[in-house]
């Protein structure tokens, strides 16, 4: 008998939005905002959609053969234990059915979903605003909260709204009128930075060709340079490189991998153990653990071109301290802000299946999130276990939809669980923890999750100060000092915290790199290299204050 496919995916449509709608109850409802007394507004709207190809999509994501890991998450394991009649076991059973229907259909069509992978379509920011916003008073903050919280889709805060401080937030086109009126209403000064995102992000990273790259291949033996942002594939292969032509000085280890089965590498830059024959103390250097925060993944790799490649320049840091460097933590989400959406900021996960659902729940979310996708990925900086989920402040979120979604419980992410697996193994001799984030400048310290201070508060802040003090000698930049939760906001479940409160690291930083909001996330490549050297100067700076000044 011929299988009526219209009639299963009716089922299917109708079976979804039931589920959806309950499962939603929990949660504000998303698209709607009263910018107006008396009116609303529908805030979600589709965004234009840019169906160009990017010749640099088919680049390698650097899998290498042995390293890739599968993460079926297809193949839903159901206990065995036998259940008397019941009408939700027969519901169960004939969507079952159904569902392996589809499955069969789609396969034939398609073959095996844990293979298919469909190209998503690249956001576009076109006629999208970034607009600075400066809340004077608490109820400014209350209103701009209010907005926030109900997470207009075409209202992104790159920050949490507070008193007497900036709070950048992208419009969408469809809204920007509204918003503004909305503002005015309320009293709420506010400026716009960048009148369009999509002009912005399409200037920021120069293209290079294929014939250029050969002749830097050629020339250089790799193609890194730090003229421009460069995709996951050529990062590993830059840190492969060394460590081909550095074996004496450069070890690259696979930590881990993500969570679509990409190597998480982290390179070691070590001379070996001191004169004593014991290790040396290590500095351990993380970037990249926001997808959308390039900058910091290309500070990092100019760190270790610097250690690795003028090793000779500085072979008395070297001599008394080794390097732990991660130039992208997040592998899966960084990629995809190169070839989906710019301003992607969280891993690529999907954590339905951790829900406690039946089979029956599993199934449908199973088959709708094949159709339709999910709220996916993870905030990794709210997903370390120390004051994992503590979202009272608002620095974390429990919703999968929001930018901060902490994730189902700390260490979710197989990205963070492989960072902080390494780092408790070698925590005897890490000295220093650092992890570079854009955009701010501050040089900020423990603790994230309380307004409270640690009891070495100011040894850090003096080493960290003179660290400040060489990075303005270069350009002239003007980094802040502080802890995270008075600079910035209140954040539970950040890398920092758990490396000083957890891993027992006494330096513990965050590093909040250029610029002040003219660009923001979107930091043109010209400023790599002026921003690189201004931060590697203050890093050498604290790195011999707290290595046995060398």
């Amino acid at each position: 008998m011929a299988v009526d496919f219209g009639s299963i995916l009716c089922l299917v449509l109708g079976l979804s939005v039931i589920i959806a709608s309950n499962r939603t109850t929990a949660r504000p409802q998303r698209g709607e905002f009263e910018f107006l007394p008396g009116e609303k507004y529908n805030c979600s709207s589709v965004g234009e959609v840019d169906w160009s190809y990017d010749e640099e999509s088919r680049e390698s994501r650097c899998l290498h053969e042995g390293d890739t890991v599968s993460n079926d998450t297809d193949d839903l394991k159901i206990g065995d234990k036998s259940r008397g009649f019941s009408f939700v076991n027969m519901v169960e059973s004939m969507f079952s059915a159904v569902a392996n229907g589809i499955g069969s259909f789609v396969t034939s069509i398609i073959g095996t979903e844990k293979n298919f992978k469909p190209r998503s379509p690249r956001v576009s920011y076109r006629n999208h605003q970034l607009i600075r916003l400066y809340p004077n008073s608490q109820t400014h903050v209350n209103e701009l909260k209010e907005l926030k919280e109900a997470e207009p889709e075409d209202v992104k805060f790159w920050a949490e709204p507070m008193y007497n401080k900036t709070t950048d937030v992208v419009v969408g086109p469809d809204l920007v009128s509204e918003v503004k009126m909305f503002l005015r209403d309320k009293g709420i000064d506010f400026k716009v930075l960048i009148p369009d995102l999509q002009k912005i992000i399409a200037y920021q990273n120069p293209k290079m060709s294929k014939e250029q790259r050969e002749d830097l291949v050629t020339s250089h033996g790799h193609s890194m340079t730090w003229k421009r942002y460069h995709r996951y594939g050529e990062i590993c292969r830059y840190l492969e490189y060394l460590a081909f032509r550095y074996p004496s000085l450069v070890e690259l280890i696979t930590i881990g991998h993500s969570y679509e089965g990409q190597p998480i590498k982290m390179v070691k830059i070590s001379t070996g153990p001191n004169k004593g024959g014991e290790a040396k103390p290590a500095v351990w250097i993380d970037a990249g653990m926001h997808a959308r925060e390039w900058i910091g993944s290309a500070v990092a790799t100019y760190i270790v071109s610097q250690l690795v490649e003028k090793n000779s320049s500085y072979a008395k840091l070297l001599d008394n301290s080794d390097w732990m460097i991660l130039p992208v933590a997040n592998p899966d989400g960084y990629e995809f802000s190169h070839i989906g959406d710019r301003l992607w900021r969280k891993t690529r996960s999907n954590h339905d299946e951790d829900q406690d659902d039946s089979r029956f729940l599993q199934l449908v979310n199973h088959y709708t999130r094949w159709l339709w996708g999910k709220c996916e990925g993870v905030d990794p900086n709210r997903n370390f276990d120390y004051h994992w989920g503590e979202v009272e402040e608002g620095g974390a979120s429990l919703d999968p939809c929001h930018e901060t979604y902490a994730g189902p419980r700390a260490f979710s992410e197989p990205e963070t669980k492989a960072m902080a697996d390494y780092i408790l193994a070698n925590k005897q001799n890490i000295r220093m923890y650092l992890t570079l984030h854009s955009y701010s400048q501050m040089w900020l310290v423990p603790w994230g999750y309380t307004y409270s201070r640690p009891s070495d508060y100011w040894e850090l802040a003096s080493v960290a100060k003179k660290a400040i003090g060489a990075i303005s000698k270069i350009h002239g930049t003007d980094y802040q000092f502080g802890p995270s939760a008075d600079l910035l906001y209140p954040t539970s479940g950040a890398s920092d915290d758990w490396a000083k409160g957890v891993a027992g690291i006494k330096y513990a930083y965050t590093l909040e790199l250029r610029d002040r909001g003219t660009y923001g996330f979107l930091l043109p490549a010209s400023q790599i290299v002026p921003t690189a050297r201004e931060i590697w100067a203050g890093i050498r700076t604290i790195a011999r204050l707290i290595t046995c000044n060398t």
